[in-house]
């Protein structure tokens, strides 16, 4: 009884510790529309401003306005990921992206050597991903980063998974990171291997210029590592660690098959 009375009293505590640490992300409404969007950045700010946000982060905030090309992407990502392996990759370029990839990998081969004895990741994951997510820095994207990461944390959609990355956003602002005006991805991604914010913030190396491909590569690499990549293993035994940077099955599958044909060069 008295182990089972602990029992409840450490669950009770949980909760509340739980409630104390989402009651700030419960308190702003979000929407389906941006009819309130306006309304919402104020409440919005309220809680940056109790999350460490400062007056930068807040003036780019409330300069931001509600990212109607960010909403239809979104709406569409199901469609993206959608069909065969096979599929996918011939829709997103595998075998020029390997292509380039084999080439990429010669003519810069010290940056992947240094990267892959720093981190133990080898070449061809980071290629793989830098090929697929901008064409190797040829398409960064032109929508304005705090604007898109702010209209999903207010979308009804997803609330709860972009708003650290909203906060992050704001926070990379502050540090001078981001700007107001910086542009990125339809959902707020960064660089040349589309960073999430929140991801710049913990595995971000460096400078924390994504738009340097140093810096984005080997941040990359970072942020496998502390997804679990196992050095010396192949690509297709790490699929753990290329599910931490996206969760469709198809896209990861085509990263280690794209992978594995580039160190295999």
């Amino acid at each position: 009884m008295a182990l089972l009375a602990k029992g409840r009293i450490f669950v009770a505590a949980v909760v509340a510790v739980l409630a104390l640490a989402t009651g700030a992300q419960a308190g702003a409404s979000c929407g389906k529309t941006g009819a309130g969007f306006e309304a919402w950045k104020p409440e919005f700010a309220a809680e940056a401003k109790s999350e460490g946000v400062g007056p930068k982060g807040l003036a780019a905030l409330a300069g931001a306005t509600y990212a109607t090309k960010t909403i239809s992407v979104d709406r569409g990502i199901h469609k993206a990921f959608s069909g065969s392996v096979e599929d996918f990759m011939k829709r997103r370029g595998g075998a020029a992206i390997i292509s380039k990839g084999r080439s990429l990998k010669k003519s810069n081969a010290a940056l992947f050597d240094k990267i892959e004895s720093n981190y133990g990741v080898s070449p061809g994951v980071l290629l793989a991903i830098w090929g697929m997510e901008t064409g190797f820095g040829s398409a960064m994207g032109n929508q304005n980063t705090v604007s898109a990461i702010l209209t999903l944390a207010y979308d009804c959609r997803r609330p709860e998974f972009f708003y650290p990355h909203a906060i992050a956003a704001l926070k990379l602002v502050d540090r001078g990171a981001l700007s107001a005006s910086s542009v990125g991805a339809a959902h707020g991604e960064i660089g040349h291997t589309q960073f999430l914010p929140g991801n710049v913030l913990k595995y971000g190396v460096g400078s924390g210029n994504l738009r340097d491909k140093a810096t984005a590569l080997a941040s990359t690499a970072n942020f496998l590592k502390g997804h679990g990549w196992r050095a010396g293993a192949s690509a297709q035994s790490n699929l753990g660690a290329i599910a931490g940077w996206n969760s469709a099955s198809v896209y990861q599958q085509a990263i280690a098959r794209i992978a594995t044909a580039i160190d295999g060069d």
